[in-house]
């Protein structure tokens, strides 16, 4: 089960050690960890994912791994989140079963119905607005869009892409359940306290 909203997933960043930054988004109130690193080798991807897992057990925070179903289950994370060009959710069921969560990327209402379809937990929708933390061929889908589909689906939305303190609360009034993060936290020179003000900003709570 997801956690209750709103709150914060913070996605680890390439540039740092995901176990250092999970840990102090982790202190600083991130109710969920994702776990990407596309160029990781897999020996290396489960040894975060096994540390990432048992700090977030002990803030009681969910530990999700991006694309990997297979690191997701030897590592006894919470769940798995797949892309719309990895294996599809409804296959992802059929090996994970129904203890692990199974989030879906998705950047379209179509996309966000068939994920729905497909047995997903929740998704991830975006991006929002401009972000520099990936590379992006599309325009963002902008809040009217993320309000559409907030209609559409019965599904938790956590939204993403170019989210900060200063947006946060707005995502969570257009029907987001979360918001996930990079960069409003990993490119900071205090990521624990950026974790902080985000988690505040989506209570719509000034620190």
């Amino acid at each position: 089960m997801i956690p209750s909203s709103p709150f914060l997933c913070v996605i680890t960043d390439e540039a740092l050690c995901p176990v250092s930054l999970a840990e102090e988004a982790l202190k600083g109130g991130a109710a969920m960890i994702q776990l990407r690193h596309k160029k990781a080798s897999g020996s290396q991807l489960f040894s975060w994912a096994v540390a990432i897992h048992k700090r977030c057990q002990q803030y009681k925070a969910l530990c999700i791994i991006n694309d990997r179903v297979d690191i997701a289950m030897a590592s006894n994370a919470n769940g798995v989140h797949l892309g719309q060009q990895d294996m599809p959710a409804a296959a992802a069921r059929k090996i994970m079963g129904n203890n692990f969560i199974i989030g879906v990327s998705t950047s379209s209402v179509e996309e966000a119905i068939q994920a729905e379809k497909d047995g997903a937990d929740y998704i991830g929708f975006g991006h929002i607005y401009p972000t520099l933390s990936k590379e992006k061929n599309s325009p963002p889908l902008g809040i009217e869009t993320l309000r559409k589909v907030a209609t559409l689906t019965s599904l938790p939305i956590v939204a993403i892409g170019g989210i900060n303190q200063k947006n946060a609360a707005l995502i969570i009034s257009s029907g987001a359940s979360g918001v996930a993060v990079i960069a409003a936290v990993s490119r900071t020179d205090d990521p624990s306290s950026a974790t902080v003000k985000l988690v505040c900003a989506i209570n719509g709570k000034k620190q």
